[in-house]
């Protein structure tokens, strides 16, 4: 299973992120559980500066930008 994690504060920006993400990982057809995370502490122990970012398992994969459905898939890949 797939930890797939969000870091923002709730803007649209962030909202969009989620959603690309959980197309993504539908359309791949795999296990996830997906976490928004809004505490900034908890987003800058990821060692994030700007948000919307994108972390599967603990990992970043992005940070500052919407990363479309297809992009989220390779990085859940």
């Amino acid at each position: 299973m797939k930890n797939i994690e969000i870091l923002g504060a709730g803007c649209p920006k962030c909202k969009k992120l989620a959603e690309n993400a959980e197309a993504a990982a539908k359309e791949l057809g795999i296990e996830y559980e997906l976490v928004k995370v809004t505490d900034i502490q908890e987003i800058l122990k990821f060692g994030v500066m700007m948000t919307p970012a994108l972390a599967v398992d603990g990992d970043v994969k992005s940070a500052g930008k919407v990363l479309s459905t297809e992009e989220i898939k390779k990085a859940l890949a």
